[in-house]
């Protein structure tokens, strides 16, 4: 990519920074008489859940652009166990001991 290409690059950058602000301050930006249905509210919880898992669902169980659903794949079976702990105790710091445990246990001795 050359020097001639800057202006792209600057107007890709700034129109990135408009979307991405426009986005993330409109909730800031509305008056504060306008309120959010409730269902709009309730379904809003979710969605830090649903970033995290299309983030870590295609990494732990795909290798090489395939799936890798099966007894060998280690990230898969730890994940199951931490959500398993996390279930049962509500603890984060449990869960993520759990389940890094559980995957290095897999991954160096079986």
């Amino acid at each position: 990519m050359g020097l001639h290409h800057w202006p792209y690059m600057l107007a890709a950058i700034a129109g990135l920074t408009i979307v991405t602000v426009a986005t993330r301050a409109s909730f800031f930006m509305l008056p504060a008489q306008v309120q959010l249905p409730a269902r709009v509210e309730r379904a809003l919880r979710y969605a830090p859940a649903c970033a995290l898992a299309a983030i870590v669902a295609p990494g732990v169980l795909t290798r090489d652009h395939d799936i890798a659903i099966g007894w060998g794949n280690d990230q898969m079976w730890a994940l199951i166990i931490a959500a398993a702990v996390y279930a049962k105790t509500r603890n984060m710091i449990v869960m993520m001991t759990v389940g890094m445990g559980v995957f290095t246990f897999l991954r160096l001795v079986v």
